[in-house]
């Protein structure tokens, strides 16, 4: 047989295995009916009444006081700092004056005996660096313009055999 012959056999096999209990028994008593028992109507229930629940005044909140913050520190101003003592020049003032007064004069004029003869002997016993500083400060009071003076104080100081640093400038 062929395989498709196979299956048909099988399909007509289960189909058969299906009918024929149906078919075994062709006068099957109808099963009796029974008559329910009469269930007498009642009224429908009404749902119980639920009362709401009873109002009840809830409490005020307790008062609670705050207490009021504390005022803020006070805090004391930091004092002032203290100004520095301006540096004294220990070369006499009205002297340097006068020596820096001849130099205003010499601007355009190469620096003379007489400059030497004045500036070097207040200069003499004070360190490079002070006798140039202390020429700045002058130089700084006496409203000159630095940068035309003060090349002119550096020269007087060489002259009298003080050195000054490279590139010093007045502070």
């Amino acid at each position: 047989m062929e395989k498709g012959g196979v299956i048909t056999f099988l399909l007509l096999l289960i189909q058969l295995g299906a009918i024929l209990p149906s078919l075994s028994c062709p006068t099957c008593p109808t099963p009796p009916s029974y008559k329910p028992p009469h269930v007498p109507k009642l009224p429908p229930k009404r749902p119980p009444k639920i009362l709401p629940p009873p109002y009840v005044k809830p409490n005020p909140p307790p008062k609670v006081e705050t207490p009021c913050p504390p005022p803020p520190p006070t805090y004391k101003p930091f004092p002032p700092p203290t100004p520095k003592k301006p540096e004294t020049c220990p070369i006499d003032a009205l002297k340097l004056g006068a020596c820096v007064d001849l130099l205003g004069g010499l601007v355009h004029l190469v620096i003379g005996e007489q400059v030497n003869k004045n500036c070097c002997p207040l200069v003499q016993g004070v360190a490079d660096l002070d006798a140039a500083l202390c020429f700045c400060t002058t130089i700084k009071v006496k409203a000159l313009n630095l940068n035309v003076v003060l090349p002119l104080a550096l020269q007087v100081l060489v002259g009298c055999g003080k050195s000054v640093p490279p590139g010093f400038n007045c502070p």
